[in-house]
């Protein structure tokens, strides 16, 4: 497999949907390779993108005020197929004369559309999908008043608005309600229809293709240059490690930094899984004096994440510096990350953070930055790892903050703490697992409180430490519901964990949804 992945590409253009994100993964859960830009991405740069078909999002803003992002004229110059949702639909009647305005009742939530009564037009998009009434869901005040010439609509609402149009004439689809959100029952279905059908695409981004694209790309990359990598034992670094090993082989070197806030058995587990294993060059340094130590009396979140990320840098760049012809740095940056540090500079979506960043360090070193996983999403990552051989237990392994237990313990950071939470945390991981209910959980752990409370133990009074148990079901860690945990399971790990770790006494579990709360305490 060469750059034929990237023969069948989309262009998904941003006008401010919440949804975007969900638009690219049900194109690339379709087989397809696909892009975000913002809509005022320019023509020349449109043309020379050549996507199979454009999707353009949906959008806060009404298409009659001034100043709203509007429709460039080579996205329908191109001749490739275009689907408009909610805002995109409206782009597209009023760029063909059609008119849109308010609606006299808004449409929010989940609705029923239903085919034209009486139609006898056979839509490519949404015959056979919506052979009768069908629950989408809506986000919008406006509706298309007056279809633009030679559109047809295809749906309709309850409310007799125009739910869907498609042009006679040219492949232009417009739908009102969001397809790419689970609310819409198999609206999947109609994105798949879309790439596949409409535009013609054939599914050729796979985990595999993929793999043999990167690998003759870092190679034709790098040269004979050296590789250095920060080794976390997260999902998106151990990918990345894997597969610039597989590249590079002796060209890589990994660097597994203990800093003694990390989970039980950790650093064995990475050292055996990709030293041991896997045969890759991994110099692990054991730092947790350090660490701990700059962190003594630090109580703000915010300070102690940059004492450790600083640390970190630090230790990192002592190690890499010893490492001849070090020319690149290898990242674990994945797909959102890029979206949301573009966001910040187009204006359009949010930009909520740069995880994956090693602040400064490249330009510090005079390294160039090896990023072979900035195209991917996170369920992408994980095929790509489960492809290349990783075990499952750290494919499918819960997200783990860069600061690690630093900021899972509330507070001062101290060693005895750390060894605590650590003790209790992997209590609460092995019940899970042993359950059944690790696979069904987003994100679970403890979090140590610096609090004491009274309790009996035996025929004596304890005064011990308070942890706090979290777990979350969510899809994309934006917003988060908490888990539903059996009472009885629930019972088990606390008596466990009182039990067997001796300096707490009590424990409590997280019912905070995200919002108002988040997921991680700090």
């Amino acid at each position: 497999m060469t750059a034929a992945i990237h023969s069948e590409k989309f262009l998904i253009l941003d006008y401010g949907s919440q949804y975007t994100q969900i638009i690219a993964r049900r194109v690339r859960e379709s087989g397809s390779y696909c892009e975000i830009h913002p809509w005022s991405m320019e023509g020349v740069a449109i043309r020379r993108f050549q996507p199979m078909g454009i999707i353009l999002s949906g959008g806060h803003r009404s298409v009659y005020d001034v100043g709203a992002p509007d429709l460039h004229p080579a996205i329908l110059e191109l001749g490739v197929p275009v689907l408009g949702i909610c805002y995109g639909m409206h782009l597209l009647a009023r760029a063909r004369g059609g008119q849109v305005h308010p609606s006299k009742k808004r449409e929010y939530g989940a609705a029923l559309i239903q085919p034209v009564p009486g139609g006898t037009y056979r839509s490519p998009l949404l015959s056979d999908w919506l052979a009768d009434d069908r629950q989408v869901w809506m986000s919008h005040g406006d509706h298309v008043s007056s279809l633009p010439d030679g559109f047809v609509a295809t749906s309709m609402s309850q409310s007799g608005l125009v739910a869907a149009m498609e042009s006679l004439t040219q492949p232009v689809f417009g739908v009102q309600f969001h397809p790419e959100v689970d609310h819409t029952d198999k609206g999947a279905v109609l994105i798949d229809r879309f790439v596949r059908q409409v535009c013609g695409a054939h599914g050729l981004w796979t985990a595999s293709g993929f793999i043999d694209y990167e690998i003759a790309a870092i190679r034709s990359t790098v040269g004979a240059d050296h590789v250095v990598l920060g080794l976390s034992g997260g999902v998106d670094s151990a990918v990345t490690a894997a597969l610039a090993h597989r590249a590079l082989g002796e060209q890589l070197t990994c660097i597994f930094v203990d800093n003694g806030l990390l989970r039980l058995h950790e650093g064995e587990q990475v050292m055996a899984t990709f030293a041991r294993h896997m045969g890759v060059k991994v110099l692990n340094v054991q730092a947790q004096e350090r660490f701990l130590e700059r962190l003594v009396g630090v109580v703000d979140p915010e300070k102690k994440r940059r004492i450790i990320g600083h640390t970190f840098i630090e230790v990192f760049e002592e190690q890499a510096r010893q490492i001849e012809k070090v020319r690149w740095l290898g990242q674990g940056t994945i797909y959102p990350d890029v979206i949301e540090s573009a966001g910040g500079k187009t204006g359009v979506a949010t930009n909520i953070k740069s995880h994956h960043n090693v602040g400064g360090l490249p330009e510090r070193m005079g390294l160039k930055l090896l990023e072979p996983l900035r195209e991917l999403f996170k369920d992408e990552v994980r095929r790509v790892g489960l492809a290349l051989g990783l075990p499952k237990e750290i494919i499918f392994r819960h997200p783990f903050p860069g600061p690690g237990l630093g900021v899972r313990i509330l507070g001062e950071v101290r060693k005895d703490f750390a060894g605590l939470l650590r003790q209790a945390d992997h209590i609460y991981m092995e019940e899970l697992q042993s359950s059944g209910h690790y696979d069904k959980i987003a994100q679970a752990f403890a979090v140590f409180l610096p609090v004491k409370s009274v309790g009996v133990m035996g025929d004596g009074r304890t005064y011990e430490y308070v942890v706090a148990l979290r777990a979350v079901t969510t899809r994309d860690y934006m917003t988060a519901d908490w888990y539903p945990m059996p009472t009885e399971l629930l019972k088990k790990i606390s008596n466990r964990i009182i039990n067997e770790v001796q300096g707490i006494n009590r424990v409590t579990y997280d019912i905070t949804s995200k919002p108002p709360g988040t997921i991680e305490w700090e």
